[in-house]
């Protein structure tokens, strides 16, 4: 009977150590995802295709990018209603974290001007990016909101999540550029490099699950959805 409680006991603490780690890695990721986003923002190369968006609606309203980012999250939440998405952690904590921590990096981030600044710059933002995305999801708390309406679109339509990520991404990148945001090589090495190197981080940073099979909440998206929060 003892060895039975014993037994429990270990399983419980290990539970909360594990969701602890999942937590942690959770927000560290959407932080970094954001300060990421920041740093191709700075060097000016070219976005990633959301971003794009976020950039040129930032330039017609006079919002920060950040700002819009948590607006334009949340109005693609909102999307998930007809598609009966359900929402995890998170998803809902993406939506905020990553227009936050992006404000905050640019205000914190000179100025750079010079090429050999800015493409270090570029570099740096993708492999953080890559490295972010493998900690959020990862952690396993439900996808981010844009991945969420592309895997929505996908079982409600039938179409491969490849063709839904293609028709939105373009889309948003057409329409971002027309209003003003940046398109350029950064925007093709992104789109080139992020997918193994999130595949490759989310090997780095993967959570062993329960023993017992069991989860605290809903898990993240398939790994064909892949790309950005």
């Amino acid at each position: 009977m003892r060895q039975a409680t014993t037994t429990t006991g270990g399983h419980i603490l290990s539970a909360k150590r594990r969701l602890g780690r999942r937590l942690v890695q959770l927000y560290a990721g959407l932080a970094l995802y954001g300060a990421s986003s920041a740093l191709l923002v700075e060097a000016g190369l070219g976005l990633e295709p959301w971003n794009v968006l976020h950039q040129g609606l930032a330039e017609l309203t006079g919002l920060t990018i950040g700002v819009v980012s948590i607006v334009v999250g949340a109005a693609v939440l909102l999307l998930w209603i007809p598609l009966r998405q359900r929402p995890g952690l998170g998803t809902v904590s993406n939506v905020f974290v990553v227009g936050i921590a992006m404000d905050g990096t640019l205000a914190l981030l000179p100025a750079v001007h010079s090429l050999t600044v800015r493409v270090p710059l570029l570099l740096a933002g993708v492999v953080l990016n890559g490295a972010a995305t493998g900690l959020y999801i990862a952690a396993r708390f439900g996808p981010g909101p844009r991945d969420g309406l592309m895997t929505g679109l996908h079982r409600r339509t039938g179409r491969s999540i490849r063709l839904m990520r293609t028709a939105v991404e373009v889309a948003v990148v057409v329409t971002g550029f027309a209003l003003g945001g940046t398109v350029g090589a950064g925007t093709l090495l992104y789109a080139v490099s992020i997918g193994p190197l999130a595949q490759l981080f989310l090997r780095v940073f993967a959570v062993a699950p329960a023993s017992d099979g069991s989860t605290v909440v809903a898990v993240g998206q398939p790994r064909s959805a892949i790309l950005r929060p």
